[in-house]
């Protein structure tokens, strides 16, 4: 018997565990949201986008015109304009002035970290605004970039 009494001891707490993971994983699994993301979906609901006129876009704006580099693979060059949407005009007067010196580099180390298949489709654009938003947001101290867009892009091959 008490041999025995250790092996008991551990698949009882063994069963336990089991138990108390799958009560876990049931509750994330078929909670009420039905989706897993309840927060998230909830909290996109309340989100509203602003809707802005033209002259308001026009004004929170800025671009950059064709900057060329290559891609990681040397073959390939990318020649693409970018327009950045911020939240405020007075955070767009301090893009304009950091954009040559600060956020340039941050658009050519980035691209030249990307192949030519990365950047291929929409998919492989919208990864790219992606990066080059959570890489420059933290660059601005008075206000935030709230949009990337490329708005021409050329890949070509040397």
């Amino acid at each position: 018997m008490k041999r025995m009494l250790p092996w008991l001891i551990t698949i009882l707490l063994a069963i336990t565990l089991i138990v108390v993971a799958a009560f876990f994983i049931y509750d994330r699994l078929f909670n009420d949201s039905g989706s897993g993301f309840g927060e998230v979906d909830k909290i996109v609901e309340q989100v509203e986008p602003e809707k802005l006129t033209a002259d308001e876009r026009v004004e929170m704006t800025a671009e950059i015109q064709d900057i060329r580099t290559n891609l990681l693979d040397t073959n390939y060059v990318v020649v693409m304009s970018l327009a950045f949407r911020l939240d405020s005009k007075k955070a767009k007067e301090e893009f304009e002035k950091i954009k040559d010196i600060s956020i340039k580099p941050i658009i050519i180390r980035t691209l030249s970290d990307m192949t030519e298949e990365e950047l291929r489709g929409s998919k492989g654009k919208d990864e790219l605004n992606a990066r080059l938003f959570n890489l420059i947001n933290p660059e601005l101290t008075h206000g935030r970039l709230t949009k990337v867009e490329i708005t021409n892009i050329i890949i070509q091959r040397i």
